[in-house]
């Protein structure tokens, strides 16, 4: 048998074989989806060297080489998907029509996602006994590439205006209103310096509270008001915190140390 042939589970007919992107037993009915093991979209293979990715590599190398020979068509599509079957060619056909409408750098992650989006709306729809159309399919990746964009907007600008009407989207618009949206995220850089008004400044990454970070100026009057006490007083003193027990000698002693210390603080 060769190295891409499925064999057949018993009764089940289930291909057998591991998954083309993590390389864990595949579990489903067909020799492709997507896998419940990494959530991914992948091919049963019977070899885990042979995956989605050498196919993508290959697809982009043989484009490449088109392209050098002069035979390219220059469409960008040699990368591998078209050589899916069944109702996942169904959802290339349908996003490779909106892969450039993203930025360059997100297109083949971009592309990815939407096949997996693709394939969540189509399994509600088997349950709920409804056909996906290809018109869905567009709806679907039109909603994608608006959601893509309001989500980079919104990182680059700290801002979400898919919260807000259109009517105030385009007021905001015209009269450029965006540095005075009350729902803008605002930031600031830690190298911000703060002026305390008396003339001295100080980055504002310093006076970030730290739970982890050391009081040196409560560990110095610590250690100040220690020395200040008799030795033996603060061995006990440890000895106490740290749960052991004092003898009837040791607490007499003790406890007249505190009194005077008490004494001492009242003053």
């Amino acid at each position: 048998m060769g190295s891409s042939a499925i064999a057949a589970n018993g009764d089940q007919n289930r291909p057998q074989g591991r998954c083309s992107q993590c390389g864990k037993i595949w579990t489903l009915e067909t020799a492709q989806g997507v896998c419940r093991w990494c959530g991914k979209l992948a091919t049963c293979q019977t070899t885990r060297t042979h995956t989605l990715r050498n196919i993508k590599s290959n697809g982009r190398r043989r484009q490449r080489q088109a392209n050098d020979n002069g035979s390219g068509n220059g469409n960008g599509n040699g990368n591998g998907y078209d050589l899916l079957q069944g109702e996942w060619l169904a959802y290339y056909q349908v996003g490779k029509g909106f892969e450039r409408r993203v930025r360059p750098e997100d297109r083949e992650d971009f592309l990815h996602d939407l096949f997996l989006k693709f394939a969540k709306v189509k399994a509600s729809y088997d349950g709920k006994g409804r056909e996906l159309t290809e018109g869905g399919l567009v709806r679907i990746a039109q909603y994608e590439v608006a959601q893509y964009w309001r989500k980079w907007f919104k990182h680059i600008n700290g801002m979400d205006c898919g919260r807000c009407s259109k009517a105030q989207r385009q007021k905001c618009k015209e009269q450029h209103l965006y540095r005075e949206c009350p729902k803008a995220i605002r930031t600031e850089s830690l190298d911000t310096v703060i002026e305390d008004g008396n003339g001295d400044s100080t980055p504002l990454y310093e006076l970030i509270a730290d739970d982890t970070a050391v009081d040196v100026a409560a560990r110095l009057d610590a250690r100040l008001v220690l020395q200040s006490y008799p030795h033996r007083f603060v061995q006990l003193a440890y000895k106490k915190y740290a749960g052991y027990s004092l003898d009837s000698t040791e607490r007499d002693y003790f406890y007249r140390q505190v009194k005077k210390a008490q004494k001492l603080l009242a003053i």
